[in-house]
């Protein structure tokens, strides 16, 4: 059974039809049905969706998906940045009978006209029965 989260519905402002976060499906079928309200069933699937939020710019369901004790009050998201591609380098727990997980990845973009890369450690809870954002971890 999967747990619909209430939340503003502003629309992306582009719907790309291959899906932004790398995984072989159509963007509705895949983090588009995430976007609409189904819950993630993983962390790394939350992760996946959420970089597709920043891809097609939906700061709604980016802050929906944010652990209340670290979400911004409100989210800017730079107008000349574009993310480009998503890899997915390792996930740890964050299944479904998990509380917690964590996914590393890399993150390309173009800012600018120039290129680059965000990396992270991403750690994910369960906060009222659905994976949240909680925060980056330090790495090294």
């Amino acid at each position: 059974m999967s747990r619909r989260r209430a939340r503003p519905q502003p629309a992306p402002t582009t719907t790309p039809t291959d899906c932004p976060c790398g995984l072989p499906a159509r963007y509705a079928d895949c983090c588009g049905r995430l976007h609409r309200g189904q819950a993630a069933p993983t962390a790394e699937l939350l992760m996946r969706s959420r970089y597709s939020a920043f891809a097609v710019r939906d700061r709604a369901y980016l802050l929906c998906t944010w652990h209340p004790d670290t979400r911004p009050p409100r989210l800017e998201l730079e107008p000349g940045l574009r993310w480009r591609r998503l890899e997915v380098l390792a996930a740890t727990d964050g299944g479904p009978f998990h509380t917690e997980g964590t996914v590393a990845f890399r993150a390309h973009y173009t800012d600018r006209g120039g290129d680059g890369v965000l990396e992270e450690h991403s750690r994910f809870l369960r906060h009222d029965g659905a994976w949240v954002y909680l925060d980056a971890l330090t790495i090294g």
